[in-house]
């Protein structure tokens, strides 16, 4: 904005607002606080602490000089009445608890009133009712929106010095005995009546407001309005289709009693094209045109008067009269007169001043910043440039923050210049500032680095999902590597990574890069580096790639493969790939996300010949470890954990023959994910030998396993060994969490005269149950818990690729009441996922998995039986690195021991 005579134009014809004390400290007596959500009290203070819970009970002792700041956002039940007063340079003022365009309500339907004081100040109300000021002097209605259809504010008998400014309004009535009202800067609508009307109210003031004609008059003197002054006002014709009494619609209306002294000049009148409109009406005589009344009346010399409403934005436009009666320095929205260069200024003596309710301003559309040197040793100079793209070519404020605590500059220049005297990443921050105060910013980074060679370094740390974003694709066995610690005086250009398992990558800036291995292990890495000089280095180092704990996240079962579909049973030799869906999206199933490990029911039926499966991640040597192990023309299951592959897969493979494969996803773990487990010794939480009786076909038990033993009731999901016994048909046995919503896949496969064990997963059901199915025929079913899921849990779960901890076949058959132990495990595991074989027995059995050091528990792991291989998947407490198996008193047996993985604290 010019600060030259224009300005002073300006303030020539400025109304002196009221205005509102500064804001005063929270608990000032100078403030008196509304808030109706909590710890209010009608009868208290009045403080911030403790705020009054009714807008009237703060008006009943408001005294002058204070303020009553209402929570903003808030409805309130309740209406306002004002009549307390004042005092000249102290008024009473009642205003939104927030930001300076905060505003705050009243209940549906309530007015204001204010009868009978002085010296007050209203700002920021909204109220669906409407406003009135009777019997009052100098009160200021600032920023308030009233709703009511027509007349939503009424100045009435006895009110002087009333001043209605940047309101929204539906129709404003000036009655008589009323004087020298001030109506500024507002929206005003009209409706069956006139959007402004003053009768026999001497001295009204009608400035800059743009006003919608409806069915009778834009504005509207009458009776003894004398002395009235209309100016900057913009009239818009809404073209009416509904009013009650047809006929002409009028722009300015001024009654021969309200004439005498009264003056008009730089209004805008648009629509004046339609045959029921006519421009304006004086002492009785219609004018159509701003000449015919310009000769009549010696008034509207500055008036625009249009046919339409085309360009009625374009002509307000640094045409207004900035000394008429009633400018105020701010607009509707409270922005600044500001002079629009792309126009001329014809204002009166050359000012800006823009006609109606609203100021055009030079919005900022964007703001950009490039750094000439955005990279360089320090002492460079670097040269920041802006640009910005506004709506109209003005002057604009530059502010460049360069980031390292020196002095912001603040310049009309669109550049600065700054050398930074130490090392730092540094966020310049540019902002733009036109005339209204608008303001914006934009950023860029500059590295200003410690002079000297380029010497490459880098750093290196696991890559895992995030807490935040868990449904990320992140793959196992992902490390990033960072080479942001070199020592780069100038930027870098290409960045070679070696990642040491025959992978080689090249990058064009110095930012951390990412790499998945398939397998873990110990890598070297080699990175080298090229500068903009041209300066080349290299560094060598080792980069671990390993998996990280997890926890564990139980899903509805998922089948993931049914060769049996299509009759395409898998054959020794070719792995069939498992895709291992772990999110569930609208479209159908998605990646495996985060997963290291999944936890799979596999089950292997209808081979030709005796044959064993194992399970491994995809992209790793096929481990020399098994997974199910089944009899020709049998079906055999068994739970398996194993880690994920590089390309978020699982192979399997039988060992010979060939066979149909079933596989069903029950779960995943995932770092910074899940719940943790906590390993427990064998416990019965049921045996239907003594309670209940066998499961017939088709039958269901319900079974309580959390808050039971030493489960809690928090548990979110079990372990269990479950058995059968007894059966006498072929059938399968399902465990699920609810009783109504059974799934497809299976658990335990039980065949007649063979006891038969699987080690399962269950989420926890209502009321910490589980409900067990049994298929066909009938069985009986024993059920062990071995540990649980819940937040609280200590254990996290690392994947292991496969491997055999041991195996007597080598050191001899494990005998009768025997006990093995079983070492190779982490010293700190708390617990272990293992793999457990039985081969060669002699007789029928079982065997118990159990913390080496810990007293045996009195259940099974898994049964024995002669002529058989027997696998099960046992989650068992670790001791000191080690866990022991005892062999019942049945017959001696050969045990194979393979890990999947181990639970640790933290």
């Amino acid at each position: 904005m010019r600060p030259t005579r224009a300005t002073a134009l300006l303030t020539a014809g400025l109304v002196t607002l009221l205005g509102a004390p500064a804001a005063a400290a929270a608990g000032s007596a100078d403030t008196l606080f509304v808030n109706n959500r909590t710890g209010c009290s009608d009868a208290g203070p009045g403080t911030q602490a403790v705020p009054y819970c009714t807008i009237a009970a703060a008006a009943a002792v408001v005294a002058p000089g204070q303020t009553v700041r209402v929570v903003s956002g808030i409805p309130y039940k309740e209406g306002l009445t004002v009549n307390r007063s004042g005092e000249p340079g102290k008024p009473i003022t009642f205003m939104a608890d927030g930001p300076a365009n905060a505003t705050w309500r009243l209940g549906p339907d309530k007015d204001l009133v204010v009868d009978g004081a002085s010296h007050v100040v209203i700002r920021g109300l909204s109220t669906d009712g409407a406003a009135r000021v009777t019997r009052s002097s100098h009160v200021e209605l600032d920023r308030l929106s009233v709703a009511r259809d027509s007349d939503s504010l009424v100045v009435g008998a006895g009110a002087e010095d009333v001043r209605v400014s940047r309101s929204t309004l539906y129709g404003v009535r000036v009655e008589g005995g009323a004087a020298r009202t001030v109506v500024s800067h507002n929206v005003i609508y009209g409706d069956q009546d006139a959007a402004v009307a003053a009768v026999d109210a001497p001295g009204t003031v009608v400035t800059n407001n743009s006003v919608y004609l409806n069915c009778v008059a834009a504005l509207s003197l009458a009776g003894g309005s004398t002395g009235s002054a209309l100016f900057n006002n913009v009239v818009h014709d809404l073209a009416p289709t509904k009013c009650t009494t047809p006929g002409r619609r009028v722009g300015l209306s001024v009654a021969s009693s309200a004439a005498p002294g009264t003056r008009a000049d730089y209004n805008l009148i648009a629509g004046t094209g339609r045959a029921d409109h006519v421009a304006y009406d004086w002492a009785g005589t219609a004018h159509a045109d701003r000449d015919a009344f310009h000769a009549a009346t010696g008034q509207g010399a500055r008036d625009i008067v249009l046919a339409s409403t085309a360009t009625v934005a374009a002509q307000s436009v640094d045409s207004a009269d900035a000394t008429a009666p009633g400018v105020l320095p701010t607009d509707s929205r409270g922005y600044p007169v500001v002079d629009d260069l792309r126009v001329p200024n014809t204002g009166k003596d050359g000012g800006y001043l823009d006609r109606g309710a609203r100021e055009g301003q030079n919005w900022l559309e964007s703001v950009t910043a490039e750094l000439d040197q955005p990279w360089a040793p320090v002492g460079t100079p670097v040269k920041a440039t802006a640009t910005a793209v506004s709506a109209w070519a003005g002057p604009l404020t530059y502010t460049y923050d360069f980031g390292d605590g020196s002095v912001p500059v603040v310049t009309k220049e669109r550049t600065a210049t700054h050398a930074y005297r130490s090392p730092c990443e540094c966020t310049v921050k540019v902002s733009a500032q036109n005339e209204a105060g608008q303001t914006l910013t934009t950023q860029q980074t500059a590295r200003a680095a410690a002079a000297g060679p380029l010497a490459a370094a880098f750093t290196s740390r696991p890559f895992l999902p995030s807490a935040q974003d868990p449904k990320a694709l992140v793959l196992p066995l992902t490390v990033e590597v960072d080479p942001r610690t070199s020592a780069a005086p100038w930027p870098v250009r290409q960045l070679d990574v070696d990642f040491g398992d025959g992978t080689k990558e090249t990058f064009s800036a110095l930012e951390p890069v990412r790499h998945t291995y398939r397998q873990p292990g110990d890598h070297k890495v080699t990175v080298t580096l090229k500068d903009a000089k041209g300066a080349t280095s290299t560094t060598t180092g080792t980069v671990r790639a390993a998996y990280t704990p997890a926890g564990y996240l139980p899903v509805a079962p998922q089948r993931v493969l049914d060769t049996r579909t299509g009759n395409a049973p898998v054959q020794a030799g070719t792995p069939a790939l498992l895709n291992l869906p772990v999110y569930y999206y609208s479209s159908g199933v998605s990646h495996t996300a985060g997963a290291s490990a999944v936890v799979l029911n596999v089950t292997v039926t209808g081979t030709t010949e005796d044959t064993h499966l194992n399970v491994w991640p995809t992209g790793q040597q096929r481990p020399a470890t098994s997974n199910v192990n089944v009899r020709a023309g049998a079906t055999s299951s068994n739970t398996v954990t194993v880690p994920v592959g590089a390309d978020g897969k699982v192979s399997a493979q039988l060992n010979s023959g060939r066979g149909h494969l079933v596989v069903d996803f029950v779960g995943y773990y995932q770092p910074n994910a899940g719940e943790r487990f906590s390993p427990t010794p064998p416990r019965r939480a049921v045996d239907t030998r003594t309670t209940g009786g066998a499961l017939g076909a088709g039958q269901t038990r319900t079974v309580k396993v959390a808050g039971v033993g030493l489960v809690p009731p928090d548990a979110t999901a079990v372990a269990l060994n479950l058995t059968s016994t007894g059966a006498t048909t072929d059938t399968h046995v399902i465990a699920y969490p609810q009783a109504d919503r059974r799934p497809g896949s299976s658990h335990l496969n039980p065949e007649p005269g063979k006891d038969k064990s699987n080690q399962v997963i269950v989420p926890v059901g209502p009321d910490g149950t589980i409900t067990l199915y049994n298929n066909a025929g009938s069985t009986h079913l024993v059920v062990d818990t071995v540990g649980y899921y819940r937040s609280l849990a200590d254990g996290r779960f690392v994947p292991s690729v496969p491997q055999r901890l041991a195996d007597t076949r080598t050191t001899g058959k494990l005998a009768p009441g025997a006990t093995a132990t079983v070492t190779g495990l982490p010293a700190d595991a708390i617990g272990a996922a293992l793999n457990v074989t039985a081969t060669d027995t002699t007789a029928p059995g079982f065997l118990t998995v159990y913390g080496s050091g810990a007293l045996r528990p009195e259940a099974s792991s898994l049964n024995t039986r002669p002529g058989e291989t027997v696998p099960n998947h046992v989650i068992t407490p670790v001791g000191d690195g080690k866990v022991s198996i005892w062999n019942s008193w049945g017959g001696s047996n050969h045990v194979i021991t393979d890990l999947s993985g181990y639970f640790v604290n933290g």
